[in-house]
C-alpha cells in the first residue's frame, strides 16, 4: 500500500509512545497491524494461546484472554491508550435465554477497560444490518436503527454500550460496516458461490448490497482512532450502488464464470438457506460522505469492479 494512503502517515515522535488494543485481531485486524507496523506499539487480545507467535511476528504483544470469560480481562485496564473493538458478538447459541439481545462480550470488555485510565478513544465495529430492511432507500447515519435479526439485536445493544462508555470523556466511534471482500481474504470473493451456481434474485425482487475491501476497511478503523469525532457512528462502506444479483453478475463477467440463475423471491424462499435468505430481505444503500468529509478518508478501491480483480 502506498504511504500517502495511510490514514496515520508519519507520526510524530509523541505518538509512538502511543498504545493501541486491537480487540479480535482477525483478518481486519491483522490489516491493521501492517499498516501501523513500526509507527504504533500494539497489543492483541487473543482467546487462543496458539496464536501468540503469529501475532508477534506481525508485530503485535499478544494477550491471553477470553471475552466469554471476564475475569480474564483484568489485565486491560489501563493497558491501552486506544481500543480497536473488532470482536463480534455471540452468535445464536451463545445468546439463549432472556438477555438474548444483550451482546455480554462488549459489556465484559468495557467493564475491563472502565477500572482504570481509560483510554483517550474506542472504536467499535458494528454493521450495517442495524439499520434493517430500507426497501432501497440511501441510509445516512442519522436514520433510527431497525434490526430484523438477532444478531443485528445484540449489535445495537453494544453501540448503547458503547455509546454509555463514551460519556465518561472517551472518544467512542462506532462503525457501520457492510459485506466485506478482498482476493486476499478467506471468502472475500464471490468466485465460490458462482462455482455453486447458488441463484440469485430477479431483477424486480433484486435488493441493493453495500461493500468495503478489507484494506480500506483497515484503514478506516485507524482513521477513526485517529480523527473520529465523539459519539459519532459513520457508515464505512463503497461508492458502489449495485443490486446482489448485478454484483454477482458483475462478478461473474471479471472471471469468466457463468452468471448465475434469478429466481423469484417466492421461488428462492422455498429453495435457498435461511442465512441466506436473511441478507435477500433487507435493501438499502449506505451514504459514506462522513466516512470521506469527517475521516478524510481516499478509498483506494472505490468501487467492487476495481477491487474483486484476483492478480495472479
Amino acid at each position: 500500500m502506498p504511504s500517502n494512503q495511510n490514514p496515520l502517515g508519519a507520526l510524530p515522535a509523541r505518538f509512538r509512545r502511543e498504545r493501541l488494543l486491537i480487540v479480535g485481531c482477525g483478518d481486519i485486524g491483522k490489516r491493521v497491524l501492517r499498516d501501523v507496523a513500526g509507527r504504533v506499539r500494539v497489543l492483541a487480545l487473543t482467546s487462543s494461546p496458539a496464536r501468540r507467535s503469529d501475532l508477534r511476528a506481525r508485530g503485535a504483544r499478544p494477550l491471553v484472554g477470553n471475552l466469554d470469560a471476564p475475569a480474564t480481562l483484568t489485565r486491560l485496564a489501563g493497558i491501552a491508550t486506544r481500543v480497536l473493538h473488532l470482536a463480534p458478538p455471540p452468535g445464536e447459541a451463545g445468546a439463549g435465554g432472556a438477555d438474548w439481545w444483550r451482546d455480554p462480550r462488549t459489556l465484559a470488555l468495557l467493564r475491563a477497560l472502565r477500572r482504570r485510565s481509560p483510554p483517550v478513544a474506542l472504536v467499535y465495529a458494528s454493521t450495517s444490518g442495524v439499520y434493517g430492511d430500507c426497501r432501497g432507500e440511501r441510509v445516512a447515519e442519522t436514520r433510527p436503527v431497525a434490526p430484523r435479526t438477532p444478531r443485528a439485536q445484540r449489535r445495537v445493544d453494544a453501540e448503547r454500550a458503547v455509546r454509555f462508555f463514551g460519556r465518561s470523556g472517551v472518544r467512542t466511534s462506532i462503525l457501520r460496516i457492510p459485506g466485506i471482500y478482498a482476493p486476499d481474504r478467506a471468502g472475500g470473493t464471490p468466485r465460490e458461490r458462482l462455482l455453486k451456481g447458488t441463484p440469485v434474485l430477479d431483477a424486480r425482487d433484486d435488493v441493493y448490497t453495500n461493500h468495503i475491501h478489507a484494506d480500506d476497511l483497515a484503514r478506516a478503523c485507524l482513521a477513526a482512532l485517529w480523527r473520529g469525532k465523539s459519539q459519532r457512528v459513520v457508515n464505512v462502506n463503497d461508492d458502489s450502488a449495485l443490486k446482489m444479483g448485478d454484483y454477482f453478475d458483475l462478478a461473474a463477467d471479471l472471471y469468466g464464470l457463468p452468471r448465475p440463475p434469478r429466481l423469484p423471491r417466492d421461488a428462492a424462499q422455498a429453495t435457498l438457506p435461511l442465512g441466506l435468505l436473511s441478507f435477500m430481505s433487507e435493501s438499502r444503500r449506505l451514504d459514506n460522505t462522513r466516512l470521506k468529509n469527517e475521516l478524510k478518508l481516499k478509498l483506494a478501491w472505490p468501487t467492487v469492479a476495481a477491487g474483486l480483480v484476483i492478480k495472479e
